[in-house]
């Protein structure tokens, strides 16, 4: 079985960065429900090719460096993506590399979604910027998607992110896979009949 594919766009602008961060916490989660499936991960980080971004908007021409990270995301099987949140929308220089891809280039990929933001106020960016942006793109994008606030990197609720995590990588595997959704267990399915406790109690 031919290798797995994956591509990896995080465009956080610091380093270090909680977009990295999370980007790289959601590609983990992901290659570890593709296994035993081989996994071949190239990540596109923004930030190395902001000052070619800009050129190739302004000339048209995309520096060789940046040609390889968008070859990397035009030919991969599936697409990981973090963004951090400006102004309740993604950042500029991530939209300036989403503007330079190729026409179609994203058309029926797979796209796993993830942002970060200052408060959990940005999270509704996911729904109302993200997904349509990618939407108009024609990609298949994952619907679990996950939002990670700066107070979500603490340790009350770093387990919390950490199962968030954990559940959207299961359920891109299993959309990129095509594999069936588990089974539910409904927690109603054995209940003692409520006339049951009342019959011993009859005299």
């Amino acid at each position: 079985m031919n290798p797995f594919h994956l591509a990896v766009i995080t465009a956080g602008v610091t380093q270090p960065s909680s977009t990295r961060l999370l980007a790289d916490r959601l590609t983990a989660a992901t290659v570890a429900a593709l296994a035993p499936r081989e996994v071949v991960v190239e990540v596109v980080d923004v930030r190395e090719v902001a000052h070619d971004l800009t050129n190739t908007v302004l000339t048209g021409f995309a520096s060789p460096e940046l040609q390889v990270r968008l070859d990397a995301i035009t030919e991969a099987d599936a697409v990981v993506v973090a963004t951090p949140i400006y102004a309740a929308s993604y950042s500029g220089l991530f939209k300036m590399l989403v503007d330079v891809l190729p026409t179609d280039a994203l058309r029926d990929t797979p796209v796993l979604l993830g942002a970060t933001g200052g408060t959990a106020r940005h999270s509704l960016a996911v729904d109302h910027a993200l997904r349509p942006l990618f939407a108009h793109l024609g990609a298949l994008v994952a619907p679990v998607a996950v939002f990670a606030a700066s107070e979500d990197w603490g340790s009350t609720e770093a387990g919390r992110l950490g199962e968030r995590i954990e559940r959207a990588g299961r359920s891109f595997a299993a959309l990129v896979t095509g594999q069936p959704r588990a089974e539910r267990i409904d927690p109603f399915a054995d209940v003692t009949p409520f006339a049951a406790p009342l019959a011993g109690a009859r005299r």
